[in-house]
């Protein structure tokens, strides 16, 4: 079951605060990007934040599942959607431990 827009832009709604917040469809799912990082997915309608540190002493027992089959276990947020100051605390801290994304190589062209 892929995600919709209407989920995916109420947790962009809820986080908004915690740097620039962007998304993008991925293979009928949603990555969440705060400051040009991959915090977390959002697949059937479920909200999955990358693991960190910061993130793991902020929740305290976080609830672990792979967002999709094969995936590695990511933070399942269920109950505390709704509440928009500790969601955007978790993903503030989440994208400030996370590097930045590698820069993308240009491609030659071969004449």
């Amino acid at each position: 079951m892929a995600s919709d827009i209407d989920y995916m832009s109420y947790i962009a709604e809820q986080v908004k605060e915690a740097g620039q917040i962007t998304y993008r469809k991925m293979f009928g799912e949603y990555a969440l990007y705060c400051d040009r990082k991959v915090v977390a997915l959002v697949c059937d309608n479920q909200l999955f934040v990358k693991p960190t540190n910061a993130g793991r002493q902020f929740i305290g027992e976080p609830q672990e599942h792979p967002a999709y089959k094969g995936a590695k276990p990511s933070f399942l947020i269920e109950d505390r959607i709704d509440d928009k100051e500790w969601l955007t605390e978790l993903i503030y801290l989440t994208a400030k431990e996370l590097p930045l994304p590698k820069p993308k190589k240009k491609k030659t062209q071969e004449l």
